[in-house]
């Protein structure tokens, strides 16, 4: 059993940076890199494989309603996920927990690449999303803590560009590989960009988790007066216990309402099913609520939701990657409704991730430099409504359909501002000590409004149609980017 344990803490034993690394000036910069490549990796994954729906379609003679969950599978496992191995990775280590995660995720690509079924496929999805989780609940904070807190926004601003880079490279890579190799390269190119991760992170990322005190701590008294920080917000000695319930809750929820979504997309489901659905969607919530505030270690960890400005910086990011994802689907539709070849289609559709990144990492230098985190979320969000309202309105004012590349533009644009500024602000709310898990619940709600924004455009195209139901879905999100920027708001600490 010792034997057991001491081999077990080598394996979980963080190490530290070369010298030679650590005293650089910039090495901070070279540890964003490394955290540049897993968001890097997970975006592209994400934009790449609606590429290959119709070649799997017909490699497995199966309905795009079946295929569909070769993505959903992997969001449904990734918002589950982040907030428990957020948790997770506080008591372990960050570093080891994202290294791992490159691991993870390279194994699992390997297996889908070789996947003889879709059975077999939507199930590597699932594990590449166990690797997907253990990156990204991570890497917003080893950004946030591993700057200087004045390069803390242009760190978070470089990460985003990262992102925006995956998204945009997806469709063009994807159709390449689909083209002149097969599908199944679409998830093997996932494997050598995993193995440059683990190398370059046990390099380049600092060590997170202090090596282990020779002594087991005694338990601290609590204060007889002051505010309580309980077991949902501040760090406590771990009990070795864990909130299985509130992850089946919320597993439960999440995969209840995407199902939902999809029946009432076109999934071949009696109406009662989709009523069912969205009725367990709402119980298990409700459930997963009650659970969180009696649970000795809940995964939402309600303290932390409940800190100044944690709660609507979550929503916004939600709001954001919704803005982002929606379009992203729309788009071809859209555009072929209006007879635009394939090709210059997804040209027309770089533009958006394109100008994401690009406005993500250099658009708050064009912004006053007196401007607060705030004023930069507000001026972002009403560029997404403008740009979503342009979206929506120029298809029905007989334009010619490459000119939404101008309102596009715009939008990523001002989500390239409104994101990086909304992550600066939750991670200044969040304590220090629950960095790892306050970058896990931001993760999932990005990871949530990425699968809404999957889901929401099909079932309006199911429903009214491209033209209609595509214009109709536009312009509610424009009333949602108008909520963004009312969420974006200062601060009142007492």
């Amino acid at each position: 059993m010792n034997a057991a344990s001491t081999l077990t803490a080598r394996l979980l034993a963080e190490r530290p940076r070369p010298r030679g690394i650590a005293d650089r000036r910039y090495a901070h910069w070279l540890a964003v890199g490394t955290v540049c490549l897993g968001a890097f990796l997970g975006q592209l994954t994400a934009s790449v494989t609606a590429l290959v729906y119709p070649a799997l379609q017909h490699r497995f003679d199966a309905g795009f309603a079946a295929v569909e969950w070769v993505a959903l599978a992997y969001l449904l496992v990734l918002v589950a996920l982040l907030a428990p191995i957020g948790r997770l990775s506080d008591l372990v280590g960050r570093k080891t927990m994202y290294l791992g995660g490159f691991a993870v995720f390279g194994l699992a690509s390997l297996g889908a690449g070789f996947a003889g079924g879709l059975g077999t496929l939507v199930a590597c999805r699932a594990v590449q999303a166990v690797g997907g989780a253990m990156m990204q609940a991570n890497s917003v904070a080893l950004v946030a803590r591993g700057v200087p807190g004045h390069a803390m926004r242009r760190a978070l601003g470089v990460q985003a560009a990262a992102q925006g880079l995956g998204l945009a490279l997806g469709p063009s890579l994807g159709g390449l590989l689909v083209a002149h190799a097969s599908w199944r390269w679409v998830f093997w190119i996932n494997v050598p960009v995993a193995v440059v991760g683990i190398v370059a992170g046990w390099f380049l990322l600092p060590r997170t988790r202090p090596e282990a005190a020779p002594a087991r701590p005694r338990p601290r008294p609590r204060a007889a007066a002051g505010p309580v920080v309980g077991p949902a917000l501040g760090p406590e000695p771990d009990d070795g216990r864990f909130d299985l319930a509130g992850l089946l809750l919320l597993g439960g929820s999440t995969t209840a309402l995407l199902l939902a979504l999809s029946a009432a997309s076109g999934l071949p489901l009696p109406a009662w099913a989709v009523a069912a659905l969205l009725a367990a969607a709402v119980l298990c919530a409700l459930a997963l609520v009650r659970q969180e505030r009696r649970a000795t270690r809940p995964i939402l960890a309600p303290g932390l939701v409940n800190t100044p400005g944690v709660r609507p910086g979550l929503a916004v990011a939600l709001i954001g990657y919704l803005l982002l994802f929606c379009p992203l689907v729309l788009g071809p539709v859209l555009l072929a409704e209006a007879g635009l070849p394939t090709a210059r289609s997804g040209l027309v559709i770089t533009v958006l991730p394109a100008a994401f990144a690009v406005a993500a990492t250099v658009g708050g230098g064009l912004l006053p430099r007196g401007w607060s985190d705030v004023a930069r979320c507000r001026c972002g969000a009403a560029l997404a409504g403008a740009g979503l309202l342009g979206c929506a309105l120029l298809p029905a004012l007989g334009a010619p359909a490459v000119l939404l590349a101008g309102p596009l533009l715009v939008l990523g644009g001002g989500l390239g501002l409104l994101l990086p500024a909304n992550n600066a602000l939750v991670m200044r709310a969040i304590p220090a000590e629950c960095s790892a898990v306050g970058g896990g619940m931001v993760n999932m709600a990005r990871s949530l409004g990425t699968a809404l924004g999957t889901a929401l455009p099909v079932l309006g195209v199911h429903l009214a149609g491209p033209a209609v139901g595509g214009r109709a879905v536009l312009l509610a999100l424009a009333v949602v980017a108008g909520l963004a920027v009312l969420l974006s708001r200062p601060v009142r600490r007492r």
